[in-house]
């Protein structure tokens, strides 16, 4: 069998939904890796809630664990939606950075929310996490990094049987290419990271200067990818005001600078390992 990844939330900051973000999908954050039977979820955005929802129509019984980047809003509000974690039978794990259990609590309290972190059926393990660790979920080796970003974030290496995945979102670049994510990057097969702004936007040629947000760019990931000899790059964390047409704008010139790149959508699906890699939307 192959390593499929799934594309439920591909936006950053606040999900945009609406006529001009319909293709390309406006639900926050979350991308689903499933392999061998292990189920990892890398973040916990809105769009974490239609996954919840197709598991349960699936009658998934294997254990699901979400690995966080970090605890900002627009990657942990879709978790109190997650249906399977109102199933006594889920067994759920969740890695992220500290304060974990209490930024998870805090979101999950009155007068914000009706039902308690606590009070879900699921059998639920929180497990902070830090760069440099390294474990293992079922057959899937995690590597853990340092990234760029107000509050600081997490990027993950997934080493799969057959094929590596990197998720790094929610960093800034430097004026060189980021060293530990060079080095986690090394080699994978797929790349996802964060291209939210455009170089213009970045630097303020284009609005308000993003210097300091915790963002990157196309230009930057697509030389990352090729600093780290990677398979296949996918922009992922498009800005919520970014049209459909301005983020196929955006593809376009990513791949003259990496031909093997990719803007993330909702219900896109690459599968690797088995076959060589193929990205198709749903």
């Amino acid at each position: 069998m192959g390593i499929e990844v799934r594309f439920w939330g591909v936006r950053g900051s606040i999900a945009s939904p609406g006529p001009d973000t319909s293709r390309v999908g406006g639900n926050t954050s979350c991308v689903e890796v499933r392999a061998e039977g292990t189920r990892i979820v890398l973040d916990a955005g809105t769009g974490i809630r239609r996954l919840g929802e197709q598991l349960v129509r699936d009658g998934n019984a294997d254990p699901i664990t979400i690995l966080l980047s970090h605890l900002h809003w627009d990657h942990i509000q879709g978790l109190p939606f997650f249906l399977p974690a109102y199933l006594p039978s889920t067994e759920l794990a969740i890695f992220g950075q500290a304060p974990l259990a209490a930024a998870l609590t805090q979101q999950m309290q009155q007068p914000v929310f009706p039902v308690r972190l606590d009070e879900l059926p699921a059998k639920l393990a929180l497990r902070e996490t830090k760069p440099g660790d390294v474990f293992h979920v079922g057959a899937v080796r995690v590597r853990v990094a340092k990234q760029n970003h107000p509050g600081g974030s997490l990027a993950y290496r997934l080493e799969l049987p057959g094929a590596v995945v990197v998720y790094a979102t929610d960093t800034e670049h430097f004026a060189c290419v980021d060293p530990a994510l060079r080095a986690l990057a090394e080699g994978a097969d797929l790349l996802i990271y964060d291209s939210q702004y455009t170089p213009e936007e970045y630097g303020g040629a284009v609005g308000r200067a993003k210097l300091g947000w915790g963002h990157s760019t196309y230009v930057a990931g697509a030389e990352l990818a090729k600093a780290a000899g990677v398979g296949h790059y996918v922009l992922f964390h498009h800005d919520p005001q970014r049209s459909d047409a301005a983020v196929a704008e955006i593809e376009d010139k990513a791949r003259a600078l990496f031909p093997r790149s990719t803007a993330a959508r909702e219900g896109m699906v690459v599968v690797l390992g088995a076959q060589p890699a193929a990205a198709a939307a749903a």
